[in-house]
């Protein structure tokens, strides 16, 4: 299959629904992603009332007196999501958001987006992968960053379950902002494609890491999928900016892994049709 790019664009609009649209129209006309992807968060449900009123942990990226303040400021309503779903559908870009508690699961499959995103902090959510596999028939893709593989065994062994194992999509991740270059563990794709690729829809890999080489190797290890976090500028206030791609950056990587994707393949021939002008010039026989 053709590589498939997500533009991760989260809570990077920094609450701003013009900048979101921005975000939105750069993916997909500049940077030519396939998908772009937000985020759903009920946070009263998600954070006890100690961390809902607790200070952020870095006040420089703050958007609130508190925590709770903070994560409400960038959170984003489901007519707002309805808004961002309808861009992308008028700016040729899939929508999908990652659901991080159960209310945001049934608020997102509302939509009937394409994909659901399941993001590693969530991934042992079961209440909420359940209610997924019974209410939503798209794809379901999840991360298995900071998970042991006795989680990634019982998070398939649910899906499995439920019937829903060839609608899901894993990923290689590692849970980091920004993560260095040797704990990336690019051979998890290896050993998630072994375990998993019979029994799953797809095995792709989630990147917070800088640059783009890495991402280029794990399309040769067999990754099919690639999300990145994306932002318009990464020297913005709030803590995934730093780990983001800018508008450039990404449209390289979309650019690269389509035109790496060409290449790995063997020769359809022992001489290729342009070799034969070149073969006729210069062998030497």
């Amino acid at each position: 299959m053709e590589p498939k790019i997500i533009a991760e664009v989260g809570c990077n609009h920094k609450g701003d629904m013009n900048i979101a649209k921005e975000l939105i129209l750069t993916a997909a006309k500049y940077c030519k992603a396939d998908v772009v992807k937000f985020q759903k968060r009920c946070n009263p449900e998600l954070l006890s009332a100690e961390q809902y009123s607790s200070p952020h942990p870095n006040p420089n990226n703050s958007y609130g007196e508190t925590y709770g303040a903070h994560r409400e400021f960038l959170e984003l309503d489901l007519e707002q999501h309805k808004q961002l779903k309808a861009w992308c559908e008028e700016f040729g870009v899939v929508y999908s958001t990652s659901v991080w508690d159960v209310t945001s699961a049934k608020d997102i499959t509302s939509l009937n987006p394409e994909l659901i995103k399941i993001p590693s902090a969530c991934n042992l959510n079961f209440e909420m992968l359940t209610y997924l596999c019974e209410n939503y028939t798209g794809e379901i893709h999840l991360s298995f960053g900071m998970t042991t593989q006795a989680e990634e065994e019982e998070i398939v062994q649910l899906f499995e379950k439920h019937n829903r194992a060839d609608s899901l999509i894993l990923y290689s991740c590692t849970s980091g902002y920004p993560v260095p270059f040797e704990d990336i563990c690019l051979y998890e794709i290896t050993r998630l494609r072994e375990k998993f690729e019979k029994r799953v829809k797809n095995i792709g890999f989630s990147g917070h890491h800088l640059g783009i080489a890495a991402d280029i190797a794990a399309l040769t290890l067999g990754a099919d999928i690639f999300e990145r976090h994306f932002t318009l500028d990464r020297t913005w206030k709030g803590t995934d900016h730093a780990a983001s791609l800018e508008p450039d950056g990404m449209r390289k990587l979309a650019r690269n892994l389509r035109n790496i994707k060409k290449s790995l393949t063997y020769k359809k021939s022992e001489i290729l049709e342009i070799e034969k002008v070149q073969r006729s010039k210069l062998k030497r026989v």
